[in-house]
């Protein structure tokens, strides 16, 4: 999804001689949307006439480069170092001019450079010199830059900080979340020296973005203004998807909700109770006021309020959760995403019903045509994640719901990998471990390392479980590998009315051996459909030298000791001839 921005840029020369502002607005191509719309302003300061030179080519640089940096970096960092190459090639080009010996040749160059970013759900501003940034929301209009000049009096016009002024350039930014309907105006000095922002303000309902930045620029030559005048006018219609690096954002910069009771309401959402709550997270069952909609409103507990690897965690499973669900909801827990937070939090639909450990823990019985239809939604959900490139690490009974319309679905993405979780998540050593495969206790990395596999043992477990009330390991302690050295019974043995079929499907889900198992949810999904009409093969046994090589060992030693005893017999106390 891309940006719905309406843009109006106006630039008129004005008294001077000539017009030495520049400004752009660039919108990425199909395969550059996650760079988002950038918009630049320029206001030259020159000697010679060199302002008019700087300023477009700080602009046409910027504009044509940023869309080449790569997807692995950072805006901040894009814009830092395309606006310090920029620097040092102007500074390079003054120095040599100023080596002219004719005076009246000597030409430098300098600018201001004002630059917006339009990403996700959020913005971002790089500003050096004295052309300005304002966002207009909610009826107010706030200056974001600070003028890098001398003083604010006529007379300390001066800049301190240029584009081209010196060897080292040091550079505003800033970073603030996006809301439809949001105006974004970026002026020169030549506008904003004569138009405050109370009269811009006025002017933002002259309708479309290029009518209010006609409207500015006109207001400032009509009001006396002496100088170039430009103005650039972007207005927030529509928001692109949310990034990984906004939820990021708002998990360093909003705080999280203090403790919250029944009644109270936080952002238009009204709390009815506190569900869960573990010393990590807090979950509460909200109502939205103004749709009426109940949600689900998770956060950190108080105590891990300034945690940075518990913000970045939970920053990230709702960015993950929004991510995968915004196409294809089904089987998963759709997140909301909510423009003008407060606080941090994650909100998820809300589903009255009950978890799959609930149910067996409340003896609720299923027959096997209920566990093959639920176990076929749930494995074909597993298998859009896994598409997505998302590793769940903790399938299991308590997050699996069935809601109270009678669809299954996982939750809980709170350690799922994605290949941009936080490095504390990514060491992290997830799961439950009756529900983990043995080789995720090994040493070696390249076993332990989260794979889909993983998450279809996990289910194979859970299924077994579903069927029989069982674990097939027994309960599982971490690194506990004494429990993998038997094959598990079958389900039929426990529950004589699974046909052989399933057992052969559970028993494959669930092989300690990683190369009989399930390679994808689609084959096993598959597998769950074919049912009798196409059987598996019955898995082989384990030999034993697999399942316990120090097993044979201890029965090789066995022998030679009751071999060496029978010896010894016959030695001592047989009679002899």
């Amino acid at each position: 999804m891309s940006f719905d921005v309406e843009v109006g840029v106006c630039s008129r020369i004005g008294p001077r001689p000539e017009l030495e502002d520049y400004a752009q607005v660039a919108s990425p191509a199909a395969a550059d949307e996650h760079l988002g719309v950038l918009a630049a302003l320029a206001d030259g300061v020159s000697t010679g006439g060199g302002g008019r030179e700087a300023a477009r080519s700080t602009v046409h640089a910027l504009l044509t480069d940023y869309y080449c940096t790569p997807a692995t970096w950072d805006t901040t960092v894009a814009l830092e170092r395309l606006i310090s190459a920029q620097n040092t090639w102007l500074v390079d080009h003054n120095r040599r001019r100023q080596n002219i010996r004719d005076e009246s040749d000597r030409i430098t160059g300098m600018t201001t450079l004002t630059a917006l970013v339009l990403q996700g759900h959020g913005y971002t501003l790089a500003h050096v010199g004295d052309s300005r940034a304002f966002l207009v929301r909610g009826g107010e209009c706030v200056q974001l830059t600070q003028d890098h000049t001398l003083g604010s009096l006529p007379f300390q016009n001066g800049l301190t900080r240029a584009i081209g002024l010196d060897d080292g350039i040091r550079v505003e930014y800033q970073t603030g979340d996006l809301q439809i309907g949001d105006v974004f105006v970026l002026t020169s000095d030549g506008v904003h020296g004569v138009v405050k922002p109370k009269a811009m303000l006025d002017l933002m309902a002259m309708g479309a973005a290029q009518d209010v930045a006609d409207a500015l620029v006109a207001k400032a030559l009509q009001a006396g203004g002496r100088d170039n005048a430009t103005a650039v006018v972007l207005r927030i219609q529509g928001l692109a998807g949310s990034r990984l690096q906004d939820a990021e954002r708002r998990g360093r910069t909003l705080p999280v909700p203090p403790r919250l009771n029944a009644g109270d309401v936080l952002d238009g959402l009204r709390v009815e109770r506190c569900v869960f709550a573990n010393g990590i997270h807090r979950l509460y069952k909200v109502q939205d006021l103004q749709t009426g909609q109940w949600l689900a409103l998770k956060t950190l507990h108080e105590a891990r309020a300034s945690d940075p690897e518990e913000l970045a965690m939970l920053a990230h499973e709702a960015w993950l959760g929004a991510r995968v669900t915004e196409r294809d909801p089904r089987g998963l827990v759709r997140v909301h995403e909510r423009g003008a937070a407060t606080r941090f939090y994650a909100l998820f639909d809300w589903h009255d019903g009950a978890t799959l450990r609930d149910m067996l823990e409340d003896q609720r019985q299923f027959t096997v045509r209920e566990v093959v239809d639920a176990v076929s939604v749930v494995v074909r959900a597993l298998g859009r994640l896994h598409q997505y490139g998302v590793i769940h690490r903790d399938i299991k009974p308590d997050n699996i719901h069935r809601s109270e319309d009678g669809y299954w679905r996982i939750f809980d993405l709170g350690v799922a990998l994605s290949g941009k979780e936080p490095e504390a998540l990514r060491v992290l050593h997830a799961g439950t471990p009756s529900y983990m495969n043995p080789e995720q206790w090994d040493d070696d990395a390249a076993l332990t390392q989260a794979a889909p596999q993983n998450d279809l043992f996990a289910l194979g477990v859970t299924l077994y479980e579903w069927l029989t009330g069982k674990l097939p390991y027994g309960d599982v302690e971490p690194y506990q590998r004494g429990r993998y050295k038997r094959d598990p019974v079958a389900p039929s043995r426990l529950r004589p009315d699974v046909p052989i079929w399933l057992d052969h499907i559970v028993l494959k889900a669930i092989s300690r051996d990683p190369r009989q198992r399930f390679e994808t949810a689609e084959e096993m999904a598959l597998a769950l459909d074919r049912g009798a009409s196409r059987p598996l093969n019955a898995p082989l046994s384990t030999p034993l030298i697999a399942r316990d090589p120090l097993a044979l060992w201890q029965i090789a030693l066995g022998l030679s000791v009751l071999f060496n005893l029978l010896l010894v017999y016959w030695v001592v106390f047989l009679p002899k001839a």
